[in-house]
């Protein structure tokens, strides 16, 4: 193909690719420039009011779970009462200081 066949299409091709860009929508929910877009749903004042309140029951749902959960938690301790250690059980033992260089101290 000829230099000058080549350049023509490549010319055809990029004035294609920038009308195509002109009327694609620009990106999440924004608005076409022109006769082409339209307003998004999501913009809508009543699509924004229903999404407010979806919000704001989703939040008082999670504060009342939190709740609930804490109350549960509170019951539980004070159905099971102050813990007592068993006079069996065995004393914690001490940690043992780390070796030099981190290394592991040798056991006996």
């Amino acid at each position: 193909m000829s230099d000058r066949m080549i350049l023509t299409l490549m010319a055809a091709f990029a004035a294609l690719m920038i009308a195509f860009a002109a009327v694609w929508p620009q990106g999440l929910g924004d608005r076409s420039p022109g006769p082409f877009g339209h307003t998004p749903i999501q913009r809508t004042p009543a699509m924004r009011a229903a999404l407010a309140r979806a919000n704001d029951l989703a939040q008082q749902r999670i504060h009342e779970q939190k709740a609930s959960a804490e109350q549960a938690k509170r019951a539980a301790a004070e159905k099971m009462g102050p813990l007592r250690l068993s006079p069996h059980a065995r004393p914690l033992a001490a940690p043992q200081p780390p070796a030099a260089a981190g290394l592991r101290p040798a056991t006996p």
